[in-house]
C-alpha cells in the first residue's frame, strides 16, 4: 500500500487505538479530531487511499465530510466509524460506492475486519 490511512474522530482514545492497531499492521496512518486540520493536510498532497470517518465531530457531521472529500478526491475511500446505533446510509453516499459492509460500530470488539477492509479499499487505489 503506498499513502496513508486518514482517520477522523474527535474521540482521541478511539482515534489512538485505531492509529496504534492498523500501525501494529503494517500501515501508514494520520489522525485528526476534526474535518478542518484533515483537508488542510490532505491539500498537501499526501495520497490517501482510504478514509476512516466518524459521524458526529466538532466541525461538520461525517456524511458532509464524505461528501466534500468525494468531491476533492474522487479516488478516495471511505469507512463509516460511529457509535450511532442507528446510523444508516444516506443514498447519495450509496451511490458513491458505500454500502453497510463499510459501516463499523463502536466500540469495535474486534479490530481486524476493520484492518481487513482497509487493505482491501487500498489495493483498490488508483493515487
Amino acid at each position: 500500500m503506498t499513502g496513508w490511512v486518514l482517520i477522523v474522530d474527535d474521540e482521541e482514545m478511539i482515534r489512538e487505538n485505531l492509529k496504534a492497531y492498523l500501525e501494529d499492521e503494517g500501515l501508514r496512518v494520520i489522525t485528526f479530531e476534526s474535518v478542518t486540520p484533515a483537508l488542510a493536510w490532505l491539500g498537501a498532497g499526501e495520497p490517501c487511499p482510504v478514509c476512516i470517518m466518524d459521524m458526529r465531530l466538532p466541525d461538520m457531521d461525517g456524511n458532509s465530510a464524505i461528501r466534500i472529500l468525494h468531491q476533492r478526491y474522487p479516488d478516495m475511500e471511505f469507512l463509516i466509524h460511529t457509535g450511532s446505533s442507528s446510523y444508516s446510509l444516506p443514498d447519495d453516499l450509496r451511490a458513491m460506492g458505500l454500502d453497510d459492509d463499510r459501516v463499523y460500530q463502536k466500540p469495535l470488539s474486534d479490530m481486524a475486519p476493520l484492518a481487513t477492509a482497509v487493505r482491501t479499499l487500498s489495493n483498490r487505489e488508483n493515487c
